[in-house]
């Protein structure tokens, strides 16, 4: 059993996104990844999609899921449920920075964009 300090997101190069992979295949995990993020108001994660489920829960804040053709608001103490290969995007649409942790089934998390082409994230997955 390992005990992890808790880092606080930092911006990354996605604009208006702060990171910090609470653990993650640098802990020794190879099926479960764990991120905290802070969305800027108006900011957005890119459309993309990963070849596993991702669970996002909702600290504070008010966002959109996009998916599938649609739209699906969350906010709050809500969780979001994104099933494997699913294309998505997560939008802060309030007026103050959006909380979430999300979860995903695999370590590392390989992302890919609409077009299929692989996103090279800029923080350790």
């Amino acid at each position: 059993m390992h005990v992890l300090s808790n880092q606080q997101p930092s911006p990354s190069v996605i604009p208006g996104l702060a990171h910090a992979t609470l653990a993650g295949h640098d802990d020794g995990l190879s099926k479960l990844s764990v991120w905290q993020q802070s969305i800027a108001p108006g900011g957005a994660t890119p459309p993309h999609r990963h070849d596993c489920e991702e669970v996002v829960m909702c600290g504070s804040g008010e966002g959109e899921l996009r998916i599938g053709g649609e739209a699906e608001r969350f906010g709050s103490n809500m969780t979001v449920v994104i099933p494997a290969n699913a294309e998505h995007q997560i939008v802060n649409v309030g007026n103050e920075p959006l909380q979430i942790v999300a979860v995903f089934s695999m370590s590392p998390v390989q992302v890919f964009l609409p077009d299929g082409a692989a996103l090279d994230l800029p923080w350790r997955t």
